[in-house]
């Protein structure tokens, strides 16, 4: 009588570590996509936008063939369509701003900022979802931003306001966040993953189309790159598709309390990139506050959790 019992906890437990593994291997695999953006963006001479444009239309392009045969040519349209081209509007320009910081900034400084994100969307999540939030997690918020204050400094003393682009990022990407409740799952992953990248490619496109007219050295559009330039910014697209479609998959295999804490991954990969790279590395200070961010973070997640259960 217990075999059955026994043998659905195993199950379930083995899909919660399969979520637990490719999760992380998303995670581990997003930093490329940024180290890659900051190389075309300082050694190739690419502009953030026309990289931002090359990241989503490679989304798109890249994740179609998996949509049509996963669900059809029909099934490509999405079941809330505009809800979901503005996430991909949201999120476009949430990484076209990310993209513009990691040109100027080291790449494992503009990620530990974006880590404010969970603590953004806490805020976000008692403004629009109504949802009550304890004098605790309130406080863990306010640490975590003096975390943040602690790795944006050195960067704002040298950059001004181009070092709190990733702030502007973490805003948007929590937005995101909340569209994506309200999106649900009804559609599938791959589906997303065209539309997103369908819609963050026109809103970029005519965010290119507009600096390049004006002369916007930052947004501007070129052909002229060698060969090797263009398979960067493919090799860039590929990295992000397959990073974000681990991570959702990952979030279908084991729940997102469960999950949340391993975005911290992403610091292990950009300190390595932005190291072997760049030959950036964060100093001591910036190693506090980035502990301060994801010490923060996890008491956040840890909190949600505990109130959710209890």
């Amino acid at each position: 009588m217990s075999h059955v019992p026994q043998t659905a906890g195993n199950s379930h437990a083995d899909s919660h570590l399969r979520g637990m593994a490719v999760c992380s291997a998303g995670m581990l695999i997003i930093p490329l996509m940024d180290a890659v953006a900051k190389w075309l963006s300082i050694n190739e001479g690419v502009s953030p936008g026309q990289v931002t444009l090359a990241r989503f239309a490679t989304q798109a392009l890249l994740a179609l063939p998996f949509a049509i045969a996963a669900v059809g040519v029909f099934g490509l349209w999405p079941k809330r369509p505009l809800l979901n081209i503005v996430r991909g509007a949201m999120l476009a320009v949430s990484s076209l701003m990310f993209f513009l910081s990691v040109k100027y900034m080291p790449l494992a400084d503009a990620i530990a900022v974006f880590f404010v994100e969970p603590l953004i969307l806490t805020l976000l999540s008692v403004v629009f979802l109504r949802e009550t939030v304890g004098w605790r997690r309130i406080a863990a918020v306010l640490f975590g931003f003096a975390g943040a204050l602690i790795v944006i400094q050195p960067s704002f003393a040298l950059l001004g306001p181009v070092s709190l682009l990733p702030l502007g990022t973490a805003t948007l990407f929590a937005s995101y966040l909340v569209l994506n409740r309200a999106a649900g799952t009804e559609d599938d992953a791959m589906v997303m993953q065209v539309t997103a990248g369908i819609g963050g490619s026109l809103v970029i496109l005519a965010a290119v189309g507009v600096g390049t007219a004006a002369g916007i050295e930052n947004m501007r559009f070129s052909f002229d790159f060698p060969p090797a330039t263009w398979g960067l910014l493919l090799l860039m697209g590929a990295f992000g598709m397959v990073g974000h479609h681990l991570i959702l998959l990952g979030f279908r295999m084991a729940p997102a309390s469960l999950l949340a804490p391993f975005q911290y991954l992403e610091i292990i990969s950009a300190a390595i990139a932005g190291l072997v790279l760049f030959g950036d590395f964060p100093s001591l200070s910036k190693w506090i506050g980035i502990a301060m961010i994801i010490g923060a973070g996890l008491y956040v997640f840890w909190r949600e959790r505990r109130v959710a259960g209890g």
